[in-house]
């Protein structure tokens, strides 16, 4: 055999293992394809092990809620039931009192809330493009057997992943109230420190380090409590998570009561938090058989984003499709 030929022959028995390294690498690295994983309580989209949004919704819970809300890279943001409220649940909606009864904190001696939310109707449409939308109805009621006060229709669409491991959570909720008035209301806000809260809200996970807030006007300045209080169209409360940089935006639509929103921002030592404090200035009434619409846009991204972007984002969900 000529020479030429067996050197050629001797390079290729070398470089075999190399190649077969190469190609095993290079099929290591593809991602896993995102995929849907339903219950009869929840609907999650995941990729291989990891949770991308996981929402529930199962009839036993004291309200419907998103966790977890992750990034493409792993990075979980939200914390569900932390040791000092367990009543915070990654992303939700709740109330504080209606028509004076608590349907926010946990009673000492049931373990759940004094006013029941009781969640029916739900219907789930998951795509092949990985958008999903979810419908479902609430019924408000004072206690376990009470008569319902106030009925609510809940649409939420999500967005698939884009390719800036973008995700958004459009959030429309209609209120209407039952055959008497329904007083919204809270607990009055003291300066520097709690109150006011109620309505859509995110407990940020304890991992999210290195915290800052911005609104559509700029950087966020927090008090001596570790609190903020302002109103705008929209605001960003970003971190890292073991060196990622992650955030979650929220946008107030025009139409929505009260606009612009006020915020209820916390940034303490043991507390990330964000609420579209509706009802933070005053209480709210709705009279006998009439209804409030809320709209919202949450998106998960990486990275931080400032007041510009926060700006295009608005500009943007003002011009989506807003109805039921």
């Amino acid at each position: 055999m000529p020479r030429a030929i067996v050197f050629h022959a001797l390079l290729l028995t070398l470089a075999m293992p190399l190649l077969l390294l190469l190609g095993t690498n290079t099929l290591a690295a593809e991602p896993a394809p995102l995929r849907w994983d339903r219950s009869e309580s929840s609907v999650a989209l995941v990729r291989g092990p990891q949770v991308i949004w996981r929402f529930h919704h199962g009839a036993t819970l004291d309200v419907p809620y998103f966790h977890p809300l992750s990034t493409k890279g792993g990075r979980v943001l939200t914390w569900d039931r932390p040791p000092d409220h367990a009543w915070h649940h990654g992303l939700w909606f709740s109330w504080k009192y209606i028509n004076g009864v608590n349907y926010w904190e946990h009673d000492r001696q049931t373990g759940r809330p004094a006013g029941r939310t009781e969640t029916t109707d739900v219907r789930v449409e998951t795509r092949d493009d990985h958008s999903a939308r979810i419908s479902l109805s609430l019924a408000y009621r004072p206690d376990g057997n009470g008569a319902v006060v106030l009925r609510e229709r809940r649409r939420i669409d999500i967005s698939a992943p884009n390719a800036h491991d973008e995700t958004s959570l459009d959030w429309f909720a209609e209120f209407t109230a039952g055959n008497r008035s329904v007083e919204l209301d809270r607990t009055p806000p003291k300066e520097q420190s709690w109150g006011g809260y109620a309505g859509l809200s995110v407990r940020f996970a304890k991992e999210l380090v290195d915290r800052q807030a911005t609104s559509d006007r700029g950087p966020v300045e927090f008090g001596p409590g570790d609190r903020h209080r302002s109103r705008a169209t929209s605001i960003d409360y970003s971190g890292t998570i073991e060196g990622e940089l992650v955030g979650l935006a929220f946008l107030d639509h025009p139409e929505n009561p009260r606009h612009p929103t006020p915020w209820y921002v916390i940034r303490s030592p043991v507390t990330s938090y964000v609420n579209a404090a509706l009802l933070n200035d005053e209480s709210m009434t709705l009279e006998p058989g009439r209804s409030m619409t809320l709209r919202y846009r949450v998106i998960v991204h990486p990275l931080r984003w400032d007041a510009a972007r926060l700006k295009t984002e608005q500009t943007s969900f003002q011009q989506s499709s807003l109805s039921f």
